[in-house]
């Protein structure tokens, strides 16, 4: 029997077949079995270990991975050590040496200024005509047995270091400012100004030094002073290079005007040496203790007198004169 054929022969590939895709997808949690039950024994065992693990740690410091135990050596501990008991003993032979030659405690005193002191200091400096009184303000100390001179915040007759120190480098960007303002700055224009007032400064602490020697002066505070007092000269200087400059429009410090601002700031600066330098060199005769321990004689007296007379009228002329006539040289060079 056959099979009766069919118009239409049958296809050549049989249709794709469709899989049910469900609608609610149910998820069904994952049973785990609980953790054996420790033994209180082992509990013990552990909590002790624990406790070994960070005793030791404490004892020989955390330890990175990264360095496999290198900081938990006992010979680098022990070079750790080493070094920073050698970094304190150095920094305490510098403080040593260092105060040997300048008195920290002292130095900080000089900077113990307050807004109104500056002001009224630099008015003292280029005004000392009509001041009163020049003697510098005492008090008892704490323990009541020794009289300490105020601070420069509570004392205007006090020196200080902080106008000097203001006015030495105002001086050296002022010098350089016009001589670049005239077209001759050059970079080694800030170190050979600097150079030059620090070699007239130090020049005139070591005369002044020399002079206190010769005269048996002597004063624990004596050499900080002096740097302080030899400070006060650039405020005039300032003065006078900036009033000069410009009134001569860039023709230097010379000419009648440069000439009556230096002469009358170098007046002003020689009397305020004078009338402040006097409890340095010439103490009071009844006070005994200012004057090194014993009183000082009539002859001594009046050498110490020639003394502070030249250093604050002939002996600041020429620095003074130097140091402003140094941007003409400058000018012309």
């Amino acid at each position: 029997m056959q099979r009766p054929a069919y118009s239409n022969p049958p296809p050549a590939h049989s249709p794709p077949l469709h899989h049910p895709v469900p609608q609610h997808v149910s998820t069904v949690p994952q049973l785990r079995s609980p953790p054996p039950p420790v033994s209180q024994q082992s509990q013990q065992s552990n909590y002790g270990y624990q406790q070994q693990q960070q005793q030791g740690q404490q004892a020989g410091g955390y330890e990175h991975p990264a360095f496999g135990g290198f900081i938990n050596d006992s010979t680098a501990q022990m070079g750790f050590q080493v070094g920073t008991a050698a970094l304190q003993h150095g920094q305490e032979y510098m403080e040593q040496n260092f105060n040997r030659y300048v008195n920290v405690g002292a130095l900080k005193q000089y900077f113990n200024v307050s807004n109104s002191y500056v002001v009224k200091k630099l008015a003292l400096v280029l005004f000392p005509w009509r001041h009163r009184p020049w003697s510098r303000q005492q008090r008892v100390s704490h323990r009541g047995q020794e009289s300490l001179f105020l601070p420069p915040r509570e004392d205007i007759n006090s020196p200080d270091m902080y106008i000097p120190v203001m006015a030495f480098v105002t001086y050296i960007l002022v010098s350089t400012l016009l001589a670049g303002l005239r077209g001759a700055f050059h970079p080694e224009l800030l170190g050979y100004t600097a150079t030059s007032a620090v070699f007239v400064v130090a020049l005139e602490i070591v005369g002044l030094k020399l002079g206190c020697y010769l005269l048996s002066v002597t004063n624990d505070s004596q050499l900080l002073d002096l740097v302080a007092y030899s400070g006060y000269k650039f405020v005039g200087i300032i003065v006078t290079v900036l009033l000069a400059e410009l009134y001569n429009r860039g023709g230097g410090t010379g000419g009648w005007v440069g000439w009556t601002v230096f002469a009358y700031c170098f007046l002003a600066n020689g009397l305020f040496l004078l009338r402040s330098l006097k409890y340095v060199l010439l103490p009071d005769t009844s006070d005994a203790s200012a004057a090194g321990g014993y009183p000082v004689a009539r002859s001594q007296r009046a050498r110490r007198t020639q003394f502070l007379f030249i250093y604050s009228y002939p002996v600041q002329f020429v620095f003074m004169w130097l140091l402003t006539r140094q941007d003409s040289a400058l000018k012309s060079s």
